[in-house]
């Protein structure tokens, strides 16, 4: 698919469920909080989320990674949005999708959260308001698709309780090293 023939950039309103707001963020008054729960989090993080972890080493790298997201929705290469309890106006960690804009159109969910607002079903409502946004136009996915660690069954549990469905285990071309833990692959496919 061309640049062209992409659909039109999403609106940036925020998403809202029955207890939180999801909203894409704002450099400069999203990136402490942003970069609070990273540090906070980051040993906890570090397998599944390496690359954020790795460029969020300070306040100064929160908010160029911030601003990066902001160019990424625009470019409709990825969409961040930082999960916000709405009362408290807690921050509480995020989710984001990152579409392929081929012929049939597919995009990817990864999620997260603080450690200490795990638990409570914020992950069930930011991945149900993320589903609808994912299936939704402009983007229109078909599908659906999240990854996760075996030895994250919260993610997983997380994933299955809103319909996705578990692929088969792949047949691996090189055997796991025993640190690497073995990954699920989840798809949903968009109603019709």
């Amino acid at each position: 698919m061309s640049i062209a023939e992409l659909p039109q950039v999403p609106s940036q309103q925020p998403l809202l469920t029955s207890r939180l707001t999801l909203k894409s963020y704002a450099p400069d008054t999203d990136a402490a909080a942003f970069f609070t729960v990273l540090d906070q989090n980051r040993e906890r993080l570090l397998a599944a989320f390496p690359s954020r972890v790795a460029a969020v080493g300070t306040l100064e790298d929160a908010t160029q990674v911030l601003a990066g997201y902001s160019q990424d929705w625009h470019t409709r290469r990825l969409f961040v949005f930082g999960i916000w309890h709405t009362l408290s106006g807690e921050y509480l960690g995020d989710i984001s999708l990152k579409p392929s804009w081929g012929r049939i159109v597919t995009a990817e969910i990864g999620y997260y959260l603080a450690e200490a607002a795990e638990g409570q079903g914020y992950a069930q409502e930011a991945l149900a308001a993320a589903i609808l946004f994912g299936f939704d136009a402009p983007i229109s996915a078909a599908r659906l698709d999240i990854r996760c660690y075996a030895t994250n069954p919260r993610s997983c549990a997380v994933a299955e309780r809103a319909g996705f469905r578990r692929l088969p285990v792949r047949p691996r071309l090189w055997p796991l090293r025993s640190s690497q833990p073995e990954i699920y692959y989840y798809t949903l496919l968009r109603p019709e």
